[in-house]
């Protein structure tokens, strides 16, 4: 099993019902496809860098997950097809990160 880091930024035109079953959609994703979430972390409401598809804001979240490389491929499609997801990124570590991380006690 791989170890990897995913972020997930969302729109922020999303309401809370809307943003928790987004993430839980994400999950149940992740759960059918054999992966394990580790850790979650909710990195709330920030500003982007740049503008993304005219949005100036998107909300965080953090994911420590173990699956194999074969299965962020296959979930790749799937988040690509998601209206309301706008970036996401996977990234293979050696080691998880310990949480809390640093980001959660910046000023949001």
């Amino acid at each position: 099993m791989n170890k990897f880091e995913v972020v997930l930024i969302l729109s922020p035109d999303l309401s809370t019902n809307s943003l928790e079953k987004e993430i839980e959609s994400f999950k149940s994703k992740l759960n059918s496809i054999s992966a394990k979430v580790i850790n979650e972390e909710n990195w709330g409401l920030r500003d982007l860098s740049y503008n993304i598809n005219k949005f100036k804001k998107g909300f965080y979240r953090f994911f420590q997950i173990e699956c194999s490389g074969e299965i962020i491929k296959n979930i790749n499609k799937e988040l690509n097809q998601s209206e309301s997801l706008i970036r996401y990124i996977f990234i293979k570590v050696k080691e998880h990160q310990e949480l809390p991380t640093k980001l959660i006690y910046e000023k949001k």
